[in-house]
């Protein structure tokens, strides 16, 4: 067997897996097409791990026995074309990972809510005292935690970019949250592709597992008749129905597990709203089937703080209140935020479209937003779209601009959400550059 492996991206998962290959005995090459963080250097060079950045030399990646893909790398580049041409495995940091620990798996995917439920449940395992990391598309990388800081349980946010290249790996517990229109530009702009990229996630599932869904989804249900789960189903639902493991009835939550059934009032959820409500029933269930005790899982659903840049009160200015929604980068997640926000709002939305459809949200614009302000470098297809859908609509092209006119636009009683709807890539390094910026120049008003 080809000893050799080629790390592809040397951010925080391609780092870890490097570790991890060089722990294992493989002869490792790291190659960067942009400049490597200074942080993920001293990594490699701590472990004498070779490494290149600003570009790739074909010769030494072409020798790899395997190939281990930062999920940011479209299949489509010219070099994984190559690598694939010659036959060459091309697998995730998960995948990877996957192959040297034992550790039980808690997976959890979704269009929207992945972040919040992942951190949730990991809350509720860390608070019950359980030997947990958090990995994937939040925390730490996987990788690097089985190599060096391994535990016995792991909650893994997954993306849909990291699945597509996951083929042994077997999650014990498999949340799929939601499923709607996000990346479609990496799909072939076909939905269907995208749809069965997210259902990778219960694959190898056996009947030991347990697979949690939201059931009021079409594209789920349709999943389920398509890939045939051979898990435990779990599904959840705002109301009681035939099948439904975890709803709320006469004002309390039940979760129905072979563990038991669990009960706690819903005014007890620390986190508010429909699209919460989904992210706790999912994490509590699967504290639930993973035999965590009732009071352990009540305790954390009722302390857990949110996640930063979703949904994010930062201060109100004025008698107007600024949340920080930057998380939102697909057109869902701002619907999930316009729904929950009951005052006039002042909507910043715009960045790198990736194949947005903005109908799903036109209605509750229509209803809500006393103005609109396109925050990026290309604005043209927001305003062909919104232009005579609000009141009124500006442009910026910095975040600075964006709140001072967001600002001047409001009155007393109104919010202004940053929900952008849109990627971050064409102003801001990521959605937190992009969250941390608004929250500055608001604190700055």
């Amino acid at each position: 067997m080809n000893s050799r492996i080629v790390i592809l991206g040397a951010g925080e998962s391609g780092a870890g897996a490097a570790v991890l290959a060089r722990k294992e005995g493989f002869d490792v090459f790291v190659s960067d097409v942009s400049a490597i963080k200074p942080k993920y250097k001293k990594i490699l060079d701590e472990h004498e791990i070779e490494w290149e950045e600003g570009g790739h030399t074909d010769e030494k990646i072409l020798t790899a026995g395997e190939v281990v893909k930062s999920p940011g790398i479209p299949d489509k580049t010219p070099l994984i074309s190559r690598i694939i041409e010659e036959n060459i495995p091309v697998i995730s940091e998960i995948e990877f990972a996957g192959r040297y620990t034992d550790a039980k798996m808690i997976c959890i995917t979704g269009s929207n809510g992945k972040t919040t439920t992942a951190t949730l449940t990991y809350h509720i395992f860390r608070n019950a005292g359980l030997d947990v990391g958090l990995a994937g598309n939040i925390g730490s990388s996987l990788a690097l935690q089985v190599a060096e800081n391994p535990h016995e349980y792991y909650v893994i946010e997954l993306s849909s970019f990291q699945l597509d290249n996951m083929f042994e790996f077997k999650a014990d517990v498999a949340v799929l949250l939601n499923i709607t229109p996000d990346h479609l530009d990496r799909y072939h702009y076909n939905f269907q592709e995208y749809v069965d990229s997210k259902f990778g996630i219960i694959r190898n599932q056996t009947a030991k597992d347990a697979f949690i869904f939201w059931n009021d989804d079409p594209v789920i249900r349709e999943g389920i008749k398509k890939f045939k789960p051979e898990a435990a189903l779990y599904p959840f639902a705002e109301h009681p129905g035939t099948g439904i493991k975890g709803y709320v009835e006469n004002g309390k939550i039940i979760l129905e597990t072979l563990k038991g059934i669990y009960t706690m009032d819903r005014d007890l959820l620390s986190l508010k709203g429909t699209h919460n409500l989904y992210n706790s029933l999912a994490a509590g269930i699967a504290a639930k089937v993973t035999d965590i005790r009732d009071e352990k899982i009540r305790a954390s659903l009722s302390d857990f703080c949110g996640v930063e840049h979703r949904l994010e009160m930062v201060t109100r200015v004025r008698g107007v209140d600024y949340i920080n929604d930057s998380k939102a980068t697909n057109v869902n997640s701002c619907w999930y935020a316009l729904q929950s926000i009951n005052t006039p709002l002042v909507l910043i939305l715009g960045g790198t479209d990736k194949g947005n459809d903005y109908s799903e949200i036109e209605p509750l614009v229509r209803k809500k937003v006393r103005a609109l302000i396109f925050l990026g470098a290309d604005n043209s297809k927001l305003h062909a779209f919104f232009d005579g859908k609000a009141p009124q609509i500006e442009d910026a092209s910095s975040m600075e601009e964006a709140v001072r006119k967001a600002y001047e636009l409001a009155v007393k009683g109104d919010t202004v959400l940053l929900s952008p709807c849109c990627a971050s890539f064409d102003l801001f390094k990521n959605y937190e550059d992009r969250g941390e910026q608004f929250k500055a120049c608001v604190r700055n008003l």
